[in-house]
């Protein structure tokens, strides 16, 4: 059942920060009642504020749910952190569980439980969500003899936000049906920064009642949901996301280069060209830091060279050739060689040599 929400919250730090979307939903919070809140405005409250709402519905954009989120990485921790502040009762689980632990103890009081393995995990739980490594990873913590399938109950809803191969997202999606379960495979893109703010992008492969019933939670942390197609579909379109990405890094890294070497004002390039065609995301978050040598953030040359690698297999089995990715998964490679792959994507300009820079 829709809710009436205030608004999408954006970040935690002991407070809750929204930004309003319903401002007829202001009675929630008594004090801000008194004067009308804008649409779009932004405001900040004590967490505790948003606990003592009327009604737990005023902050969630659907109704309360179980959720239980295993994998609580750099992306994994901070969807968690918004399933929790949506009004959900979230249930966590990490296969370090020295992790989950100090998730706990870094958001005191969002986790109802920790468990004890996936199963446990699942146990009861209206939504497991996942967000592993790789395709080992899944197939074990969902399909394994503590996993995930063991314990969640018809009807359940199974989210897995891992990148991973079309292949294991469509055995799990089979699984999954023949439990009755809804299943859906979810990669996401927007980065640390869009996980932390909750305005992901989800690419959505999977039955159209599973993305009904999947969308309410999947709300509370992503602005964009796209329901691309039949399992193993949001797998796909994952990849062709990283195809693009790891062509424009590439390309980014040569044009900062010739732009040093012709000693010209890197801010002026950036002001010239950054409204034009040439504009990206990468350019926008990546020309400043590439330019000043800074790559200790962001997305991991590893993990992109194991999503290109899932292109490069995947274009294989389609007879597709993709050679352009396949050269640029070598040039990452050249940097991995150097220690550098747990370095964001934009260090593939250190494989470039600076020409006329004292």
């Amino acid at each position: 059942m829709e809710s009436r929400a205030i608004g999408k919250i954006l970040a935690f730090d002991g407070r809750c920060n929204i930004v309003v979307q319903n401002p007829f939903a202001a009675e929630a919070f008594p004090r801000r009642a008194a004067r009308r809140l804008r649409r779009n405005e932004q405001i900040s409250l004590p967490l505790a504020v948003c606990f003592r709402a009327k009604s737990a519905r005023t902050l969630a954009m659907s109704e309360k749910r179980k959720v239980s989120f295993i994998g609580l990485g750099v992306m994994g921790g901070a969807i968690a952190r918004h399933i929790a502040l949506a009004g959900h009762e979230l249930t966590i689980f990490n296969r370090s569980p020295e992790r989950a632990h100090k998730w706990s103890q870094d958001n005191p009081g969002l986790a109802h439980r920790i468990a004890a393995n996936p199963a446990h995990a699942a146990q009861d739980a209206d939504v497991v969500i996942t967000c592993v490594g790789n395709d080992d990873d899944l197939s074990e913590v969902v399909l394994g003899p503590n996993g995930v399938f063991r314990m969640l109950k018809k009807g359940g809803v199974f989210i897995d936000h891992t990148t991973v191969s079309a292949r294991i997202a469509r055995q799990i999606s089979v699984e999954a049906r023949d439990l009755r379960i809804h299943c859906v495979d979810a990669p996401m893109t927007g980065s640390q920064i869009g996980a932390e703010k909750g305005t992901l992008t989800l690419m959505c492969g999977g039955r159209d009642e599973a993305i009904e019933a999947a969308h309410p939670v999947m709300e509370a942390y992503s602005t964009r949901i796209v329901h691309v197609g039949k399992a193993g579909s949001g797998q796909i379109a994952k990849m062709a996301n990283q195809i693009c990405i790891a062509g424009n890094v590439a390309a980014l890294a040569e044009a900062v280069r010739f732009a040093q070497a012709s000693h010209l004002d890197m801010d002026k390039v950036y002001e010239a060209i950054s409204g034009g065609a040439a504009q990206s995301w990468q350019m926008d978050n990546r020309w400043q830091t590439m330019n000043e040598d800074k790559f200790d953030f962001g997305f991991a040359i590893d993990w992109m060279r194991k999503d290109l690698g899932l292109s490069l297999d995947e274009g294989r089995g389609l007879g597709v050739s993709l050679p352009v990715a396949a050269l640029i998964d070598q040039f990452f490679a050249d940097i991995q060689a150097q220690g550098g792959g747990r370095l964001d994507t934009s260090a593939i300009i250190k494989r470039l040599p600076k020409k006329g820079i004292k």
